[in-house]
């Protein structure tokens, strides 16, 4: 028979959940908030932490609100962690769990991080509505839709309130009947949206589509066009980017302009200045630095955004791009003499690691600029850059998704 308790809850984990503690373990609960009274079942318990399923909401938080998804909350879409609590409360929250981490994991006792930047357009907050990318699963029926939390259950979606406008008037149009059909991906750029149809064989549907969107099959032998050319474009901070169906993009692009504004100034280039960025995908910062740095070098090993990158960088004969992983490219630098003044690094959410840390610390940039989507791989980054011989001066979260525990945050490393 499960056990009930009642607890306070005083903190927030990363990973979205409050906690609280009882006879001696901390309760992890989903859905709640630090400073409730919550009525928990335990589903799940170890030896010094369990896990709580909320049953009743004894004494609420006033940052507590009504989810405005019909889709948001326990058992249903796992899309979404937070919409239960106030925007502001949010912020407050992520600010909590990038601290946290960096003390917790990168053994900082007290880690110089900034007020969160919360994104806003010239119609307000953009706290909804802002992801210009979504990857759908299919239910059984062939209908679009994301999987419930913690399961492969796949919850058939009409309408999700995070997507920007272009994607949530293509995504109301799809009308797909295609047996082989394993999953769909909808990207908005600035001029128009790209449909992306994933399939698991080779041959290619005899769909009649009237969207408005340029259309793509993903096929084991990689992307082939339908309708249109396979990629969006993109403009941040005045540079027009090219982004192919499969090539990473940040999915907030206001988001995108604010890390660009950041990094620029934690990079504080001089004119002669040698830039190199590492996991530089389609060039977002490396190009945005190229205008007042002598000499900019990407890193990248994803073939569709090394293809990108040559395309946007194709005006600017100071940037160069190195195709292959950053672990192997970097010692080939370091065997050629490579210099370089300023690292800016946007790794993927694992982390860059000791070794590339090793390696980067190695060429002995005065500044590096780390781009992080998960404070925890971060925080344990910090370890091997501290190691290394640099000190955290300012790590800047950016809430680039909204209702959800995920932040990003940019963090500035100076050789000490």
């Amino acid at each position: 028979m499960s056990e009930t308790v009642d607890i306070t809850l005083d903190a927030i984990a990363h990973g979205g959940e409050a906690l609280g503690r009882y006879g001696g373990k901390v309760i992890f609960v989903p859905y709640a908030i630090p400073g409730e009274r919550v009525r928990v079942e335990i589903v799940e318990a170890k030896e010094r932490w369990a896990r709580g399923r909320l049953v009743e909401v004894l004494r609420a938080s006033p940052d507590r609100v009504e989810p405005p998804c019909p889709y948001f909350g326990p058992e249903r879409c796992g899309g979404c962690q937070w919409q239960h609590i106030a925007y502001e409360r949010q912020a407050e929250l992520k600010h909590a769990i990038v601290a946290d981490q960096l003390r917790r994991l990168g053994h900082l006792a007290a880690p110089p991080v900034t007020d969160i930047i919360a994104l806003a357009d010239e119609a307000g907050l953009l706290d909804f509505g802002y992801r210009n990318h979504v990857q759908f699963a299919l239910s059984p029926e062939g209908r679009p839709g994301f999987r419930r939390a913690a399961s492969h259950e796949v919850i058939p979606i009409d309408r999700c309130l995070l997507l920007v406008e272009r994607l949530d008037e293509l995504h109301a149009a799809l009308d797909l009947a295609w047996p082989e059909l394993t999953g769909i991906t909808l990207r908005a750029g600035t001029d128009r949206a790209l449909l992306l149809l994933e399939t698991a064989g080779n041959e290619l549907p005899e769909l009649e589509l009237d969207l408005p969107a340029a259309c793509a099959v993903l096929t084991p032998r990689g992307v082939q066009p339908l309708i249109g050319e396979p990629w969006i474009e993109e403009i941040v901070a005045s540079r027009r980017y090219r982004v192919s169906a499969t090539s990473f993009f940040q999915v907030n692009t206001l988001g995108a302009a604010a890390l660009v504004e950041v990094v620029r100034g934690y990079a504080d280039l001089k004119p002669t200045d040698i830039v190199l960025d590492a996991y530089c995908g389609v060039g977002l910062f490396a190009l945005a630095l190229a205008d007042t740095a002598a000499e900019v070098i990407g890193i990248e090993s994803a073939e569709s955004a090394c293809e990108d990158f040559a395309h946007n960088a194709a005006d600017l004969p100071h940037v160069s791009l190195h195709e292959g992983a950053v672990d192997a490219v970097l010692p080939a630098l370091r065997a050629q003499g490579q210099h370089v003044d300023v690292v800016v690094m946007d790794p993927p959410r694992a982390g860059a690691g000791e070794a590339v840390l090793r390696d980067l610390a190695a060429l002995q940039p005065r500044r590096i600029v780390y781009v992080s989507c998960d404070p925890a791989t971060l925080a344990r980054d910090s370890v091997g850059l501290t190691a290394a011989g640099y000190r955290l001066v300012e790590a800047q979260p950016v809430d680039m998704f909204p209702q959800t525990y995920h932040v990003e945050t940019v963090a500035l490393w100076t050789r000490r």
